[in-house]
């Protein structure tokens, strides 16, 4: 008997719930009704105009002719670094970064120091005044141990200035 009351009570109570769902669907629809979005239309895109490239005649400004149209220009100035290296023949070993040399000895002839490098895996003998590197590099001092050179180099101005760079003997094994 309770059982049946108890689920007399459920239905009841199922029943009493479903008229509040009417009543809640009554509410959405008169919300919905009532609601107005004040959303600004989107503006239509801007007309693309294309621009027509004419610079393409002029000079690339990532080209090696504008590079080298600068160098001649700092070089013809009166008191520039750059005069004297610009005129002259390169020698071979300007061709390749003092990163790609070691110094693997060194030895005296006729009381001149000579240096060994080792370049591209070839022996190249050097001597005080030659150049090498490719910042304009001259040797000014030949040590056992060590190749002082003096490099011409631009600053973060975009002036050329002179550095002092080394070689050192690389051990046996490198």
């Amino acid at each position: 008997m309770r059982r049946q009351l108890m689920c007399v009570a459920l239905l009841m109570a199922l029943a009493g719930c479903s008229g509040d769902i009417d009543e809640l669907r009554q509410w959405m629809e008169q919300q919905r009704k009532e609601a107005k979005p004040s959303v600004t239309p989107l503006l239509p895109p801007k007309k693309f105009l294309p621009q027509p490239y004419e610079s393409a005649a002029g000079v690339d400004p990532f080209s090696t002719q504008k590079l080298t149209v600068a160098i001649r220009q700092e070089a013809a100035q009166p008191n520039s670094l750059l005069t004297a290296e610009i005129k002259r023949r390169k020698e071979p070993l300007e061709a390749y970064p003092l990163d790609n040399m070691a110094m693997v000895g060194s030895l005296t002839r006729d009381n001149q120091r000579y240096a060994l490098l080792r370049v591209d895996n070839l022996l190249y003998q050097v001597k005080v005044g030659e150049h090498l590197g490719q910042n304009f590099g001259s040797i000014t001092k030949i040590t056992e141990t060590e190749i002082t050179l003096r490099e011409i180099v631009q600053d973060a101005a975009g002036e050329y200035i002179e550095r002092t760079s080394t070689l050192q003997l690389q051990e046996k094994g490198r």
